[in-house]
């Protein structure tokens, strides 16, 4: 059994950047890119419109997810980003519980609906958001910005 925490960090620490450094190399290897994170600045993941967690397994640093604010702040729309677990880590419920906690910490910061989007080169995520209740959608909200190949869900909280 997996001694699982998962904690409400701020991007400042290593933890959190650690996880985004991981998830972002991750991307760039799949994807053949380099750093395609131009439209996002790692404060967004911050209070008090966003937020990231760490989780750790046995202590050791296992994988995070963050949440930001798209769109117009009335709207009440925010967008999952940088979910990642490390590799010898999947398919043990880290991600759930990752995707569970970030659900319960934006609906504490007043959020109603959640976006994400993810790639071809993630078969795994597109096979895992449908199972955790998430609609796949053909547009972000106006003024949020998508990848012109991303699959995007989205999720009323």
């Amino acid at each position: 059994m997996l001694s699982l925490t998962i904690t409400d960090e701020s991007i400042e620490t290593s933890g959190a950047r650690s996880v985004l450094y991981a998830a972002t190399d991750e991307l760039n290897r799949r994807y053949n890119s380099v750093d395609d994170d131009m439209h996002m600045h790692y404060d967004e993941l911050s209070p008090p419109s966003g937020a990231f967690l760490v989780a750790r397994v046995d202590g050791h640093l296992s994988g995070g997810v963050g949440v930001r604010s798209i769109s117009d702040p009335q709207s009440k729309f925010a967008e999952v980003k940088r979910l990642w677990v490390r590799p010898d880590l999947r398919r043990h419920g880290v991600a759930v519980a990752l995707m569970n906690e970030i659900e319960r910490r934006a609906r504490e910061l007043g959020y109603a609906h959640l976006y994400l989007e993810t790639g071809p080169a993630q078969p795994e995520a597109l096979a895992f958001y449908p199972k955790h209740g998430w609609t796949r959608v053909d547009d972000f909200p106006a003024g949020a910005f998508t990848h012109e190949i991303a699959t995007r869900f989205t999720k009323d909280l």
